[in-house]
């Protein structure tokens, strides 16, 4: 059955070409397609899977609606499990910075810059009757989305292993040169439906609510809001009409706005973290005070590993360290929070509240060093805000120690 939707693009489609015939060639007196009453359009709403409606679909198979989106903690789940999927590195991109299926298929790497973290749309392939033909978007469509780190990395490894393959595909001849950014093995364009297909599988293969290829859009909105991200920052990053910027001023900062939402996106998606214990961790009694306690971790990067360490003050003795093999500062706050979860769980404790203290870090260190603060505490604090002032206020009195400049 057509859409309501789906009515409207074709009666714009005959409207257009009447109005060219009446201009150009004066072959119809009137635009008829004016006069075609259509059913209004009614966007469907993005819902989140929440336990209780992955619960219903466990139980019936029912999606609660047309467009569904994934939690954070969902989406994490979702990039461990096909982390070894070929593609990897195009769901990355779709999750992270929001582009469309055909703009993707469509982007060559002559506008990606693994350099200065951006990549550029401006040409998408479209399908009609699954031939596939190369158009440029519409004039708001096309942007510039600028990256994170991580996913730099991510792309820098996938074009690495494209030049792998192009090397053994070039020696028996069948390599095809598209200068695409995402192809086949053998260098050939990749189909927009074909892409769409294979995520529907990675999603039913994970176990995972369903979602649409189309929906990780929404789900890149979603967690660009949720890491505080302006709205019209994210109406920029997804190429939306609906933007609107009418500010020079507003116009001069969103460089900066996008360049915090393409870090800051990344940093609230969990992953799963390994590490190695270098010192086992052990907090001494005398660091709880009327039940509670504050444990400082701080994590620098010595090339590809990061040394996260436990302290009470930041001139103190060390409590404990990890290392693990991470690529950001987020993920070495991550790997902190769960050696001290698991500590917790392992001596009866609790983990009454984590601040990442990332922003005291001055600029210049900020992508090689971090500090989060942890309470502990042995029964559940009633004002556990209150005590931590009355901490501070005493750390401060004596020096200092463990202040978040640390």
């Amino acid at each position: 059955m057509t859409s309501a939707a789906t009515m409207h693009r074709i009666n714009d489609t005959l409207s257009s070409a009447l109005t060219w015939g009446i201009k150009r060639e004066g072959a119809f007196a009137k635009n008829w397609a004016a006069f075609v009453e259509l059913p209004a359009v009614t966007r469907p709403k993005p819902l989140v899977w929440t336990p209780e409606r992955v619960e219903h679909w466990k139980r019936t198979g029912e999606k609660p609606g047309p467009v569904m989106v994934w939690t954070a903690e969902q989406t994490g789940q979702f990039l461990d499990i096909i982390k070894d999927d070929r593609l990897y590195p195009l769901w990355h991109t779709f999750i992270f910075q929001g582009p469309r299926r055909g703009e993707m298929c469509a982007l060559p790497w002559t506008e990606v810059s693994l350099t200065d973290l951006w990549l550029r749309i401006s040409a998408q392939t479209v399908e009609v009757a699954y031939r596939t033909y190369g158009e440029a978007p519409k004039a708001d469509s096309v942007r510039t989305v600028l990256m994170g780190l991580e996913s730099a990395e991510v792309l820098r490894e996938w074009k690495a292993r494209q030049q792998r393959e192009r090397e053994q595909w070039s020696e028996v001849g069948a390599r095809v040169e598209s200068g695409l950014a995402f192809t086949h093995e053998n260098g050939e364009p990749i189909h927009p439906d074909w892409v769409s297909r294979r995520f529907k599988r990675l999603v039913e293969l994970s176990g995972l609510p369903p979602v649409r290829l189309h929906d990780a859009r929404h789900i890149s909105a979603s967690l660009s809001l949720l890491a505080g991200n302006d709205i019209k920052v994210v109406q920029e990053k997804l190429g939306h009409s609906s933007r609107q910027i009418t500010s020079d001023t507003y116009t001069s900062v969103l460089p900066e706005l996008l360049r915090a939402e393409a870090e800051s996106t990344l940093s609230v998606v969990p992953r799963e973290v390994s590490y190695r214990v270098h010192q086992a961790l052990k907090i001494p009694e005398s660091a709880f005070r009327d039940g509670l306690a504050v444990v400082y971790a701080h994590a620098a990067s010595y090339g590809d590993l990061w040394a996260v360490g436990a302290l009470l003050r930041h001139d103190g003795e060390l409590l404990g360290e990890i290392r693990a093999a991470v690529r950001s500062p987020e993920q070495a706050a991550a790997a902190a929070e769960k050696l001290l979860r698991e500590h917790c769980t392992e001596g009866s404790l609790q983990l009454v509240r984590v601040e990442n203290l990332h922003a005291a870090v001055p600029e210049d260190q900020r992508q090689h060093l971090t500090l989060v603060r942890f309470v502990i505490g042995r029964v559940t604090a009633s004002d556990v805000a209150g005590w931590l002032e009355r901490a501070q206020t005493d750390d401060a009195a004596h020096e200092g120690p463990g202040q978040e400049t640390a």
